[in-house]
């Protein structure tokens, strides 16, 4: 566990030399960061009151939870109110959404899939075809704190996707909105956008109410409740991931600059005290000036009790000998995040397996991911990067097999299969073949 020495914060510190590092790592690997109150009763609850009640249901939670009364009436942002708020943000800052939203939809345009139609060698026309989800619904964590840039990077692979309709919920507590995430929203080409939040909201667009339609999938990050109502609707509609709390990991030798990397690594620290910085590097002079500089910052950046909690908790310094022992207790982590800030990233990303998304090089901060480069920022946390990839254009989408057979290929193809119907006992399967067969229809 972290320990704090002369009054500094030092994170958990492994060598993996030693001959207790594996138990060492272990434990941090195990470390349980996510929110352990149990609130899947509560959400049951919520949800099973939004499908027996409705709008009803939705007014009731929000002016309890959020502590505004609204009616049916106005439970969705009227175009004037979006143009109001849109006139709100500032030149600058509208800029820059517009930048995010350019860069996006043109990373997220080459991700779309092709169909596809052959003839084999048996004469079997064979193929798919991918289409998108009629409805998507997402959700946007609410208040003054709610991050636009979330809203460009879930709305537009939608869009891009060709998904016809697409509603937002956006919790609005004690009515504080947030211009730029209705900007973001009205920049990705959507304006049916919904002032509720919570498990409540996932309930509404699994399930639908008077006002709200429901949707085919579900996307966005929140907080347990909401994590809570996705696993409960999955089934019922899809749902992108169930995200844990952010994490980051850097590799760094001797070329890298120890301000920067200290800077990277509170990046996410800052998110909240649950999130998770970690770097991974030989050289002991890195080791000492990344501590050193993360101490300095911690007494100046104004989110500084959030980042110090993380770092004390969670934060932890791997020395490894080489960069090859480094890439493979990466791949242990998978991060979320991956920095690669060495002298030859290239290099070195061969040898990564498993990331989220890497960053390579001194000069390609985790931080500009986030808003810019195009790549989409909703990524697999808690080590699911092992078995799953980022939100992309594919997640709101559908792929449909497609096979034509002709009598003559039947012929061919058929009775291999009257055999495997028959071998499992499935008499109707190998009669609709076996009848086929006989006929002398074409």
């Amino acid at each position: 566990s972290s320990v704090v020495v002369e009054g500094k914060i030092m994170p958990v510190f492994l060598n993996s030399l030693n001959a207790n590092f594996e138990k060492e790592f272990e434990t941090l690997l195990s470390s349980k960061r996510e929110d352990s109150v149990d609130v899947d009763s509560s959400v049951k609850e919520i949800i099973s009151a939004v499908i027996e009640f409705g709008d009803q249901a939705l007014l009731d939670y929000t002016q309890k939870f959020d502590r505004i009364v609204l009616t049916s009436d106005n439970l969705r942002f009227t175009h004037s109110e979006l143009k109001e708020q849109a006139a709100k943000v500032s030149d600058s800052d509208r800029s820059a959404l517009e930048l995010a939203a350019v860069r996006i939809e043109a990373y997220h345009k080459k991700q779309l899939p092709e169909n596809a139609f052959w003839t084999d060698e048996s004469g079997v026309e064979l193929g798919w075809r991918w289409s998108p989800v009629e409805a998507a619904g997402l959700y946007v964590p609410g208040g003054l704190a709610s991050y636009p840039s979330s809203v460009l990077m879930n709305a537009i692979p939608a869009k891009v996707a060709g998904v016809r309709r697409l509603a937002i919920t956006v919790p609005t507590p004690d009515n504080k909105i947030n211009p730029l995430v209705l900007l973001a929203a009205q920049l990705s080409g959507v304006d049916e956008i919904y002032r509720v939040g919570g498990a409540q909201a996932i309930a509404a667009l699994a399930y639908g109410t008077e006002t709200i339609e429901p949707v085919d999938k579900i996307t966005g990050p929140g907080n347990a409740f909401v994590a809570a109502a996705k696993r409960q609707v999955f089934g019922k509609v899809g749902i992108d991931m169930i995200a844990g709390p952010s994490e980051i990991l850097v590799i760094a030798d001797k070329t890298s600059r120890p301000d920067w990397i200290a800077l990277d690594l509170l990046s996410q620290a800052e998110h909240d005290a649950s999130a998770q910085a970690i770097l991974i590097t030989d050289s002991d002079n890195v080791v000492q000036a990344v501590n050193e500089c993360i101490e300095v910052n911690l007494k100046k950046i104004s989110r500084n009790e959030i980042a110090r909690s993380s770092w004390r908790d969670f934060g932890a310094i791997i020395k490894v000998p080489d960069l090859e022992a480094a890439a493979k207790i990466s791949n242990r982590i998978a991060p979320e995040h991956l920095e690669l800030c060495v002298s030859d990233p290239d290099n070195l990303m061969g040898k990564i397996s498993h990331a989220g998304a890497i960053f390579l090089g001194h000069w390609t901060p985790e931080a500009v991911g986030d808003y810019v480069t195009g790549p989409n920022h909703v990524l697999p946390t808690a080590r699911s990067a092992r078995f799953s990839s980022g939100l992309s254009v594919v997640d709101f989408m559908k792929r449909t097999t497609l096979a034509k057979v002709s009598r003559d290929a039947l012929l061919k193809i058929g009775p291999p299969a009257v055999t495997l119907a028959e071998s499992e006992g499935l008499e109707c399967h190998g009669l609709s073949i076996s009848e086929r067969l006989k006929s002398n229809s074409q």
